[in-house]
C-alpha cells in the first residue's frame, strides 16, 4: 500500500514525505500528518549537513586507511584546555544511572524493562531492532502507550504482561545511527531530489512530537542515547536538530538531554569537543564497548599484520587499547560534570542451567566492580536477572551517593598511541574462527526475522557483536593470517565454515539462514569491506515492496 501525506500543499517544490510502508493497525496513530509536517521540517533543515557529515566519515576512514593515525585536533585545543565549561547533566529522573538495562521496543520487552527495578531503560530502536517497518512504527507505539501508563501486551501462548512496578525506570531512547536511512519513508526536497528518509530523524522525530510534552508531564524528559558519532560535527547537528525541536513544540532550551555512545575511534579523540558541542543538551557519555572494537578493525583493517586482533572472546576490557579508552572517557567525563557510563557486559544467565547462570553473574560481577572502581557512575545489563548484581557492585562504591561525578580522575594519561595500542598477544585459534562465522549467520538469521537482540551460546548478540565478527573474518582473510594450529584463513576455508554452520544449526520452516549466509558471504568475503552490514542486508531484505 502506498500512500501520500504529510505534505505542504503550498507550491509544487515544496518538501513532502511519501509513507511507502504499509499501514497497519494504529499506525495512523503515530503517522500523523502534524508528526509527518515535523518530519519534513527536520529533512529540510538537516538533511544535507547530515550527507555532509557523512561523506566526512568516508573521508576520515580513507585518511586512517592510508597511514594517517588520528591526533588530538589542534583547532580545537582552546576548548580542551578551557577548564570553565560543563555539561548540562541529569535532568530529572536522571541523578541517578547506577544500573541500566537495554532492550528492544517491542511491547512484551518494554513492559518487561519497565518492571525490571533498574533506574533507566535504553528503549532501543538501534542495535538492538531489526528496523523492519512494523519494528520501527509498533516500536514507537508501544512507547507511546507505556510513557501513557496504558501498555498492557497477550502474547500468542495467552500470556498475560501489564506494567505492575510503582517505580519504572527512566527512559533514553536511542535512535538509529546517522548513516541509516529509512526506507519506507521517502523524502523529496526543494530541488525535487527524492532520497530515503533519515532513520535517526525518523526515530527521534516520532518519538520527541509524540512523547515530549508526557514526558515532562511525568517528571521526566525528552532523553535520547546517540549512536555512531564520529565527531564534534555530528554533535553540533545533533544540538542544532534538539534546539530546532524544542522551539517547535515550545519547549525549553536545553530541556533534551543526550547521552552519547563513544563507540567509534575517531569519537574517542573527540570526546571533550563531542561534550562541548552538546553541552546544553548533554547529560553524559557511554562507553559503547562492542561497537568501539568493530570501529578499531574498520578502520585499521588494511594497515597490516600489528592491527590483527586475536579471537573476539580475548579482546576483553584490559586489553590496552580498550583500557585507554575507558579511563579517558572517565576522566573526560567527570572534568565536564558529565555522566561516565559503563559498557555491555554479553554474559546472560540461563534460567535452565544453574552453571552457566553462576557463572554468567560471576563474569558480569567482575566487569562491574571494575567500572564501579574506575569511576563510571553506572553500567548496562541485558537481562532483569542481572541487575542485582550490577547493582550491588555500584552499592559497595557509590553507598547512598547517585554518582561520583566528583570523582575527577588526575592521575589519568592517555595518548593518542594509547588508543591505538592494539597489541595483545594472543593467537587466532579455529575455534575463533569458527565462532565469528557461527555468531554472523545465527544472528543475522534472527535479524532477517524482526530480532533484533538474540541470545546466542549464552552471549546477548545484537548488530555490533555481529559485525565485530565479520569484520575480523575479513581482516583475517586479507591479512594472510592462520590459526595458531597453521592453518591458512582463506575464502575457501571460511566458506567451509559456512557449510559445517548450516549443518550445525536447527533448522525450521521459514528460517533465513540461507539468506543469512549470503550476506555474510558479501560482507566478510568480497573483496570490499562494507562499512556496515545491515546496510545491504537492510537494502537487499527489510524493504517492503510497493
Amino acid at each position: 500500500m502506498r500512500t501520500r501525506t504529510g505534505s505542504i500543499p503550498t507550491q509544487t517544490q515544496q518538501p513532502t514525505l511519501e509513507i511507502g510502508g504499509r499501514i497497519g493497525p494504529r499506525y495512523d496513530e503515530i503517522l500523523t500528518p502534524g508528526a509527518l509536517r515535523f518530519l519534513i521540517e527536520l529533512h529540510d533543515r538537516f538533511g544535507a549537513r547530515r550527507h555532509d557529515r557523512l561523506a566526512d566519515r568516508m573521508r576520515r576512514r580513507f585518511e586512517i586507511g592510508n597511514g594517517h593515525d588520528p591526533q588530538f585536533r589542534d583547532d580545537t585545543r582552546h576548548i580542551r584546555e578551557d577548564a570553565e565549561w560543563r555539561v548540562a547533566g541529569a535532568g530529572p529522573g536522571l541523578e541517578d544511572r547506577r544500573v541500566e538495562i537495554t532492550g528492544p521496543t517491542d511491547p512484551k520487552m518494554t513492559i518487561n524493562a519497565l518492571n525490571s527495578g533498574a533506574k533507566v531503560w535504553l528503549a532501543d530502536q538501534e542495535d538492538a531492532t531489526s528496523p523492519t517497518w512494523a519494528n520501527v512504527i509498533e516500536g514507537q507505539l508501544s512507547l507511546r502507550d507505556a510513557i501513557r501508563g496504558e501498555l498492557a501486551y497477550t502474547s500468542p501462548d495467552g500470556k498475560r504482561y501489564e506494567v505492575t512496578a510503582t517505580q519504572t525506570p527512566t527512559i533514553v531512547m536511542r535512535p538509529r545511527g546517522w548513516h541509516l536511512p529509512e526506507q519506507h519513508l521517502r523524502y523529496t526536497d526543494r530541488f525535487g531530489r527524492t532520497l530515503p528518509a533519515s532513520g535517526s530523524l525518523v526515530d527521534f522525530g516520532l518519538y520527541f512530537f509524540h512523547n515530549a510534552l508526557q514526558l515532562i508531564a511525568n517528571g521526566r524528559g525528552p532523553y535520547f542515547y546517540i549512536a555512531k558519532l564520529e565527531s564534534s560535527e555530528e554533535a553540533r547537528l545533533w544540538n542544532d536538530v534538539f534546539s530546532f525541536s524544542e522551539e517547535y513544540v515550545g519547549i525549553p532550551h536545553g530541556t533534551i538531554r543526550a547521552t552519547v555512545l563513544i563507540e567509534t575511534l575517531p569519537a574517542a579523540f573527540e570526546m571533550e569537543e563531542i561534550l562541548f558541542e552538546l553541552r546544553d543538551h548533554c547529560a553524559g557519555l557511554n562507553a559503547g564497548r562492542w561497537d568501539y572494537i568493530f570501529s578499531i578493525i574498520k578502520n585499521y583493517r588494511g594497515r597490516g599484520a600489528r592491527f590483527v586482533l586475536p579471537d573476539r572472546s580475548e579482546v576483553t576490557m584490559t586489553v590496552p587499547f580498550m583500557r585507554a579508552y575507558t579511563e579517558l572517557l572517565v576522566q573526560t567525563c567527570h572534568k565536564r560534570g558529565a555522566f561516565a557510563i559503563g559498557g555491555m557486559s554479553a554474559f546472560i544467565p540461563n534460567r535452565r542451567d544453574p552453571d552457566v547462570t553462576a557463572r554468567a553473574f560471576e563474569k558480569v560481577a567482575a566487569d562491574k566492580k571494575r567500572e564501579a572502581g574506575d569511576g563510571f557512575d553506572g553500567t548496562w545489563v541485558a537481562h532483569p536477572d542481572l541487575i542485582p548484581t550490577a547493582r550491588a557492585e555500584f552499592d559497595a562504591v557509590l553507598g547512598d551517593r547517585p554518582n561520583q561525578l566528583d570523582r575527577q580522575r588526575p592521575d589519568v594519561r592517555v595518548t593518542a598511541a594509547d588508543l591505538i595500542d592494539v597489541h595483545i598477544g594472543r593467537p587466532i585459534t579455529a575455534k575463533g574462527v569458527h565462532d565469528n562465522v557461527s555468531v554472523a549467520i545465527r544472528y543475522l538469521e534472527a535479524w532477517l526475522r524482526g530480532i533484533g537482540a538474540v541470545a546466542i551460546d549464552n552471549l546477548m548478540e545484537d548488530a555490533a557483536t555481529a559485525e565485530i565478527s565479520r569484520s575480523q573474518v575479513w581482516q583475517w582473510i586479507h591479512q594472510d593470517r592462520t590459526t595458531d594450529d597453521g592453518t591458512p584463513i582463506t575464502r575457501d576455508y571460511v566458506e567451509e565454515l559456512i557449510a559445517r554452520v548450516l549443518r550445525e544449526v536447527t533448522h525450521h520452516a521459514g528460517d533465513r539462514f540461507d539468506d543469512a549466509a549470503e550476506i555474510f558471504r558479501e560482507v566478510a568475503l568480497g573483496q570490499e569491506f562494507p562499512a556496515f552490514l545491515t546496510l545491504p542486508a537492510y537494502n537487499r531484505y527489510l524493504i517492503e515492496s510497493e
